[in-house]
């Protein structure tokens, strides 16, 4: 099984895929947990670039690096993975790029769905959690873990407006595979809701 989880930074995916996890492993299953960009050594070096750099990198360049980290995991660890009939719970997958470049740098967004189907080969989660929170409420929780933001994190509250309308557009429009959570509740709350769309 393929479980991808999708939201802002401070949305709470990072403790819902540990919790998942570890009920997972109760139930006596072999769990990968992954994230994007990242979880292989070429793809965590793209990451270092896309959210280290100080440089200024184009969005079509951002978004075809966000889609080569992704090739790279996808065919070295995911599809093998899946193959041996383990969970996988990646933090952030395909439609990260559909809303941060597609909503919130203005990539066309046919383009990105092009260069996500090549880099991943039409492989598609069999479920999405979308951890919906307003933004606000997100900065102020990843500010309370991390001291300094990365490029990614910098690029303002009219960006992450953006990229959060994009995120329930997606939601709206795959309801089978997407499943909208709202992120500032109950952290148990939470946890359940997402067991009870897996049961």
């Amino acid at each position: 099984m393929f479980i991808t989880f999708e939201g802002i930074d401070g949305s709470g995916k990072t403790t819902q895929i540990s919790l998942l996890q570890k009920y997972f492993e109760k139930q006596g299953k072999t769990v990968l947990c992954l994230r994007e960009p990242g979880s292989t050594s070429v793809s965590e070096k793209v990451r270092d670039i896309l959210l280290n750099s100080k440089d200024s990198i184009d969005p079509i360049v951002e978004t075809l690096l966000f889609c080569a980290a992704r090739a790279q995991l996808v065919q070295t660890v995911i599809k093998p993975a899946l193959l041996e009939n383990k969970i996988v719970l990646c933090d952030r997958y395909i439609d990260s790029t559909v809303v941060y470049q597609g909503y919130g740098r203005g990539v066309s967004l046919e383009r990105i769905k092009d260069c996500n189907s090549f880099a991943t080969s039409d492989l598609l989660p069999d479920i999405t959690f979308y951890m919906d929170i307003q933004v606000e409420r997100a900065q102020t929780r990843a500010e309370m873990r991390q001291s300094e933001k990365d490029r990614m994190e910098d690029s303002g509250n009219d960006f992450f407006s953006n990229v959060r309308e994009g995120y329930l557009e997606l939601s709206r429009k795959n309801t089978s595979r997407v499943k909208l959570i709202d992120g500032s509740g109950d952290i148990e709350e939470i946890h359940k809701k997402i067991i009870g769309f897996l049961s």
